[in-house]
C-alpha cells in the first residue's frame, strides 16, 4: 500500500500521453504530392475559379508517359478539378451556363479534347458520364517552357474575355473563354433601375398610406418615374393625385397605367384601375 502512490504519477503521465497522441497525430502536416491549387479571375462582371490538385513531374515523362495519349484523363489529381463560372459564357465558342464542371481532356500528340462535364463532384474517371458532357472543346497543344507542376493560368484578359492555360511539363492547352460583358452589364443596369423604381414607388406607398403623408409621397413616386415608367408607378401617382382631389390631374394618369398594364405580364390592380376610371371620369 506505501508504494502504491509512488506509482501514481507515472501512471497518471501515461494516461495523459496516451489521449494526447491522436490529438498530436492530427496536427501532423506533410507535404501533399499533389498540392490543392486555385485561381480565379474576373472577367468583365463574371468570375471564373478554377480548383485543382497540382501533380508533380518529379523526373518522369509525362504527356504520352504518365499521361496516356487517346485515353481520358481527369486532368490533374485527387479529386476532380474544377471550373465555376457565375455567369453564362462561352468557351471555345460553345455556349456555357453558369455553374460549376469538372475538366476531363482527352490528351494526344496532335489535338486535346478538353471536356467540361455538368457533374463536378467526382475522383478519377471511374464515374464520368459523357451524357453529362456540356461542352467539348478541340484544341492543339503548344510548348512551353518546362514547369515542374501543372499549373492553371489565366492570361490575355479584357472585358470580354480570357484565356485558361494549361501548363505542365514542356506543353499549354489553351481555352479562348468569352463573356458578354457588355450584355450582362446592360441588364445589370436595367435590373438595377427597374428594383430602384420598385423600391422608390413602395417608400411611396409607405408615405401615402402610412405615414399619411400625399405630399411626401408624391414626390418620391416622381422619383420613381424618373428611373423608370411602369404602370405601376404611373397609377401611383394618379391614385395619390385623386387622393388630393385632383382628378383633372389623376385621370389621364390612370388611363395610361391601364394602357401599360394591358401590356405588362402581371397587371394585379387591373380591377381597381378600371373602377378608378369609372368613378373618376365625371369629376376630372
Amino acid at each position: 500500500m506505501k508504494r502504491f502512490p509512488a506509482l501514481l504519477p507515472a501512471a497518471i503521465l501515461a494516461a495523459t500521453l496516451a489521449l494526447a497522441l491522436p490529438a498530436a497525430a492530427q496536427d501532423l502536416k506533410l507535404p501533399a504530392p499533389s498540392p490543392l491549387a486555385q485561381v480565379m479571375q474576373t472577367v468583365g462582371t463574371t468570375s471564373i475559379t478554377v480548383t485543382y490538385s497540382s501533380p508533380g513531374k518529379k523526373g518522369r515523362d509525362i504527356f504520352g508517359g504518365l499521361v496516356p495519349f487517346d485515353k481520358l484523363w481527369r486532368t490533374g489529381a485527387n479529386a476532380a478539378t474544377t471550373i465555376e463560372f457565375t455567369t453564362d459564357v462561352k468557351v471555345g465558342g460553345k455556349p456555357v451556363p453558369a455553374g460549376k464542371y469538372a475538366i476531363f481532356s482527352i490528351p494526344k500528340k496532335d489535338t486535346w479534347t478538353v471536356i467540361l462535364n455538368k457533374n463536378p463532384n467526382q475522383g478519377g474517371t471511374n464515374n464520368y458520364d459523357a451524357k453529362l458532357d456540356q461542352a467539348r472543346i478541340d484544341v492543339k497543344p503548344e510548348s512551353s517552357p518546362a514547369r515542374e507542376r501543372m499549373t492553371f493560368l489565366f492570361r490575355d484578359t479584357q472585358d470580354g474575355g480570357t484565356t485558361l492555360d494549361l501548363d505542365w511539363a514542356g506543353t499549354r492547352v489553351s481555352l479562348p473563354i468569352t463573356v458578354d460583358t457588355d450584355a450582362l452589364s446592360k441588364k445589370g443596369i436595367a435590373d438595377y433601375q427597374s428594383g430602384s423604381s420598385r423600391g422608390l414607388a413602395n417608400a411611396a406607398r409607405y408615405m401615402a398610406d402610412t405615414a399619411k403623408d400625399l405630399d411626401a409621397a408624391l414626390k418620391l413616386i416622381d422619383a420613381s418615374l424618373v428611373v423608370e415608367q411602369t404602370w405601376f408607378n404611373t397609377w401611383l401617382k394618379a391614385d395619390f393625385l385623386a387622393r388630393k382631389g385632383d382628378y383633372k390631374a389623376a385621370y389621364p394618369l390612370a388611363e395610361k397605367a391601364y394602357a401599360m398594364g394591358q401590356k405588362a405580364d402581371y397587371f394585379f390592380w387591373k380591377d381597381q384601375v378600371e373602377k378608378a376610371l369609372k368613378d373618376w371620369k365625371g369629376k376630372k
